[in-house]
């Protein structure tokens, strides 16, 4: 290892003096070690990419996971339909908690007006798809 790094280092140095352009830094090295008959050591191409859409069904069960972790839930009445007030029992400062942990699991912000807009599971499904920043 320490052979390689004394290598690579010495190439730079040859490349510097040299004052070549960048692309042909790797050539130095190739012919360093072409010289000393070392194999070129090879370098791995790593390539990102976004994660993807999130999908309805994903949206759905985190939502249903945020919702079970507030304790005021009657977990057994959450569904695609059921509304924050009529159907889960929370009152509208409950509801205000729960788009906030909505707002905080899929790393959005939602602003007062459409917040107010989101009184059920369905509403925070739909509004949620049609955010692309969703994570």
């Amino acid at each position: 290892m320490f052979r390689l790094a004394a290598l690579r280092l010495s190439a730079v140095r040859v490349a510097a003096n040299a004052r070549p352009a960048a692309a042909s830094v790797p050539r130095a090295l190739a012919a360093a070690c072409a010289a000393r008959r070392i194999e070129v050591p090879r370098l791995a191409v790593r390539w990102y990419s976004a994660g993807g859409e999130l999908t309805r069904d994903d949206i759905q069960e985190r939502i249903y996971q945020v919702l079970q972790d507030f304790d005021k839930v009657k977990h057994d009445k959450i569904s695609p339909v059921a509304d924050f007030v009529k159907d889960l029992g929370l009152d509208s400062l409950d509801t205000v908690e729960v788009v906030m942990a909505i707002e905080e699991e899929f790393s959005v912000e939602i602003p007062d007006d459409e917040a107010d807009n989101i009184a059920s599971v369905k509403d925070a499904i739909e509004y949620i798809a049609g955010r692309k920043d969703a994570h």
